[in-house]
């Protein structure tokens, strides 16, 4: 899955939660956040923390990349 916004990103935190039979409060209680932000980050806002939500990826084993790509997006 590419994650190209924010909301990209919560959707794939979505997909692989819901794939290990995980409820949002059960994963926020594993990330030591809220549930809120476990909403929040789900539906993409794009004013989250970034250590909580890359938290919450690796404890989901959603593996983040940088990849280095030309200027035209290719």
């Amino acid at each position: 899955m590419k994650i190209k916004n924010s909301k990209s990103f919560g959707a794939a935190v979505r997909t692989y939660r819901k794939r290990q039979g995980a409820t949002q409060v059960q994963l926020a209680a594993a990330a030591n956040t809220g549930v809120r932000f476990i909403g929040d980050l789900e539906h993409g806002k794009p004013t989250i923390q970034l250590n909580k939500a890359l938290r919450v990826a690796d404890i989901l084993g959603l593996k983040i990349e940088a990849l280095n790509i030309n200027k035209d997006g290719k």
